[in-house]
């Protein structure tokens, strides 16, 4: 890793991982709302993603999916949805914890470098904050179906709707209110990084 990142981008990384392990230890990170949590974890991943590229995002993503898997054990917090999966299957658990995580960081770096290329560039932090938000939360559920999609556990909880109906009343209000918030607070802080100089600009 130190071959492939500069000191400063390492330092930045550093940092970025330790915000993201504050806010998974503590109540800034999660808030439980039934059996899911709203979570702005995903925006230091998403900052990540932005200014140290897929190698980044990928890390920091890896960080996030792994503290998300040790709520499913009571570290750093506990997750109601969580703890019974692993009750159900410890491997599945934190395959379903950790991969959607880990991609969300590296699809959101690709999907940053694209929109920067284009005429949209200027708001490609945003998009990425969005995307970030998406992500997460589209892999996180497709990984719950597909993994549990068998179980009683997953059975009750669809009560018998179609999986993308189940998918959309499921997430509800949580999704929009990640979407809105990462969109928002990534760009922000991402112009800032920019307007200091810890980061390239997004239009350039």
């Amino acid at each position: 890793m130190n071959k492939s990142f500069k000191p400063k981008e390492l330092t930045l990384m550093g940092l970025l991982a330790a915000v993201l392990l504050v806010m998974s230890f503590t109540p800034f990170g999660y808030l439980n709302i039934g059996p899911l949590a709203i979570t702005l974890n995903m925006i230091p991943v998403a900052i990540g993603a932005i200014a140290l590229g897929p190698k980044g995002g990928a890390f920091l993503g890896a960080v996030f999916g792994f503290t998300s898997f040790l709520q499913c054990i009571g570290i750093g917090g506990s997750s109601p949805m969580g703890v019974i999966l692993f009750g159900i299957n410890p491997v599945l658990a934190f395959i379903q914890r950790f991969v959607p995580r880990f991609l969300m960081g590296l699809l959101t770096a690709y999907i940053y470098k694209f929109i920067k290329k284009t005429a949209a560039g200027k708001v490609a932090p945003f998009v990425a904050g969005f995307s970030a938000a998406f992500l997460n939360t589209a892999l996180f559920m497709t990984f719950l179906v597909a993994l549990f999609y068998n179980t009683e556990y997953l059975a009750e909880l669809m009560g018998g709707k179609n999986v993308i109906v189940f998918i959309c009343t499921f997430v509800g209000i949580n999704a929009v209110f990640e979407m809105i918030a990462s969109t928002v607070f990534t760009g922000i802080i991402a112009k800032a990084l920019e307007k200091a100089k810890l980061i390239k600009r997004s239009d350039s």
